[in-house]
């Protein structure tokens, strides 16, 4: 099975400890990864033996995929594909070329869009506080698989003596 996984670039970017490429970032969720995963062993698997990226995608879907899968951090989008297919595209090889393993991650970014499916569900970043299952069940209403939300330490929170932030999270990725 495959892990898809969206992140949000605000959160991406205010965890780093330098600016990100784009500031301020965008604030729709994009494509982190799309990750073959083990049943057995409950993980993704990466950096198998395969065909090392190529950079020869299609143009048509280069555009799209700078949309749906930019690099937020340092802008050089053809990198950070690179670095996802060879870490994690090299492992579904025997299912999906590099082509396909590109084009399937944008339909699946087109078809289960996070920013509208939180926002239909009137979770929207404005600074309020949310509960797993506040964003987990819309989610999971609309992909039909329980996701799994990723969260950062709000880095502008003080921290406490044992240097643990405190309970304020930052929703970083989401993974279904």
């Amino acid at each position: 099975y495959f892990q898809f996984v969206q992140q949000w670039p605000p959160t991406t970017c205010a965890v780093r400890k330098t600016p990100c490429y784009q500031n301020p970032p965008s604030k729709i969720f994009t494509i982190h990864g799309l990750w073959p995963s083990n049943y057995s062993k409950n993980a993704w698997v990466a950096n198998c033996n395969g065909t090392r990226f190529s950079n020869s995608l299609s143009p048509a879907l280069e555009s799209k995929l700078k949309k749906s899968w930019p690099d937020v951090e340092s802008g050089n989008d053809t990198d950070f594909w690179g670095r996802e297919w060879n870490k994690h595209g090299t492992c579904s090889e025997q299912t999906l070329d590099q082509e396909l393993y590109f084009q399937r991650s944008h339909i699946i970014w087109k078809a289960f869009n996070i920013t509208n499916i939180l926002q239909n569900a009137k979770i929207l970043p404005n600074g309020s506080k949310w509960d797993y299952a506040d964003i987990a069940s819309p989610i999971k209403a609309v992909t039909t698989k329980m996701p799994t939300l990723r969260c950062k330490p709000d880095p502008t929170q003080p921290k406490n003596p044992n240097n643990l932030t405190m309970s304020h999270q930052l929703l970083h990725e989401v993974v279904f």
